[in-house]
């Protein structure tokens, strides 16, 4: 089987809505590695979006997968409860950075949990209206996409989009954006088009990803935190991408302010489809029994792999690892900017760093079965 057959099925069976970046067909993959149909090896920059921090196919995460196989695969937690649910949840709590009790709630994608977090904030708020930033990605749901700072391709021919959403620019020194612009325009949006009183919640991401990997500068973040406290604002971080080591820190959020509501998924699960919402107690017990949930909402299988995940980013010290990647990756790409004087190779921390330029490299042939990498 071939790649360009594949491919030619691709076109005939599925909605060119769905966009892929490569005609290259997975066939197996282990750890950092990925092998085509064709027998080519890769080394997987991607990981699946963000989702595979702890790898392909972790051994511990496929084991507790496997184990709960053997017990159930669903039953709706909404219907028939089940335990590591629960103590899924008492984890969460015990390590998102948001002081006092909290609360979590799970569903199945980073759109849904976006989407959660804003009914949640509407609805302890009293309030309806939202503000995002420029550059933003939060999901392809129609109030993720409102919410998403970027027109194509994510909201082209999808017509109107949710009311109440509002953008203010996303601080780039880079391109010629400060956070003093940031929140002036801020200020005249509070005058000209949305009374304060009226915010429900102004959330963002503490790396922006599909904004080109910037990070929130401090000054915004204690900005921000300042307005909602002095408007009763809920500060949302939609921490679906950049949580789970990614920054070397669990969460971006320890490096910066502490936010009301916190949105997780991605790599929550080692690559099998989970979300969740955390944030302060009273806030996360607003809606009544029935508001929040989903048929697949902490499917069992998912929950199992993320208490494995949980477990390999402490007992692999994942962050430590991640740190001391991004710092050697940091150190060769600082050393590349007399030749490319704009690369914004600070703009982020860790292990997610972004790459201005490179060459394309030809994969090599490889055996069929794949060699785990050390």
């Amino acid at each position: 089987m071939k790649n360009s057959e594949i491919a030619v099925r691709k076109n005939e069976a599925i909605s060119r809505g769905v966009g892929m970046t490569t005609q290259v067909y997975a066939a197996k993959a282990e750890n950092a590695e990925v092998w085509d149909v064709e027998g080519r090896r890769y080394i997987d920059f991607a990981g699946g979006i963000a989702v595979l921090n702890t790898g392909h196919r972790h051994p511990k995460v496929i084991e507790a997968v496997k184990k709960q196989l053997d017990c159930f695969t669903h039953t709706c937690h909404q219907v028939m409860p089940y335990e590591n649910y629960v103590a899924l949840a008492e984890r969460l709590n015990k390590l998102v950075p948001i002081a006092g009790p909290k609360k979590t709630i799970f569903a199945t994608t980073g759109a849904e949990a976006v989407e959660n977090a804003v009914k949640i904030a509407r609805c302890a708020t009293g309030r309806s209206a939202v503000i995002a930033f420029t550059g933003a990605f939060h999901g392809r749901t129609f109030m993720g996409m409102a919410l998403t700072g970027k027109v194509v391709p994510y909201k082209v021919g999808f017509g109107q989009m949710m009311g109440d959403v509002f953008h203010v620019p996303f601080p780039i020194e880079l391109h010629g954006i400060s956070v003093e612009e940031s929140l002036d325009v801020l200020d005249k949006l509070f005058k000209a088009d949305v009374d304060p009183k009226r915010v429900a919640a102004i959330i963002l991401e503490p790396v922006q990803g599909e904004g080109g990997f910037y990070e929130v500068p401090r000054a915004l973040m204690k900005a921000v935190r300042q307005i909602c406290d002095e408007h009763g604002i809920l500060l949302i971080a939609d921490e679906v991408q950049t949580g789970f080591a990614r920054t070397g820190k669990l969460f971006g959020m320890k490096l910066r302010r502490q936010p009301d509501l916190m949105t997780m998924a991605k790599s929550l699960a080692g690559g099998f489809p989970l979300s969740a919402v955390t944030g302060r107690a009273e806030l996360m017990d607003a809606p009544g029994p029935g508001g929040l949930g989903g048929t697949y909402a902490g499917n069992p299988l998912a929950i199992a792999a993320s208490h494995a995940v949980l477990d390999v980013i402490e007992e692999e010290k994942l962050c430590d690892r991640a740190n001391q990647l991004g710092g050697r990756l940091k150190q060769r790409l600082e050393a590349l900017r007399a030749d490319i004087p704009r690369s914004p190779t600070s703009a982020a921390r860790a292990s997610w760093l972004p790459l201005s330029s490179a060459r394309p490299v030809r994969p090599s042939r490889m055996p069929t079965s794949p060699t785990p990498s050390a």
